[in-house]
């Protein structure tokens, strides 16, 4: 009968912690391949939020992809002081 493989096998490198994996770092918003996708419901409540507290009505606009959004997001979380 064949040996199950232990759960607990260190041998074996957890992928997420190699140092030269950078499939999981932060991109650019540019380079997003979804990123001509409209914007989520998540990015457009949060950004309309941010409009609203950085006082900048006109940042939020319903028709964003969700790469202009995310970085509306992030210009508007520095401006209502959420950095």
């Amino acid at each position: 009968m064949a040996k199950a493989a232990d759960k607990h096998d260190t041998t074996q490198e957890n992928p997420k912690t190699d140092p030269k994996d950078v499939s999981n770092q932060i991109k650019d918003p540019d380079q997003w391949t979804t990123g001509g996708e409209p914007m989520t419901g998540a990015q457009a409540s949060y950004l309309k939020t941010l409009s609203e507290e950085a006082k900048e009505p006109k940042a939020f606009e319903p028709d964003l992809d969700k790469a202009e959004a995310s970085k509306r997001i992030d210009d508007l979380r520095h401006k209502a002081g959420h950095a």
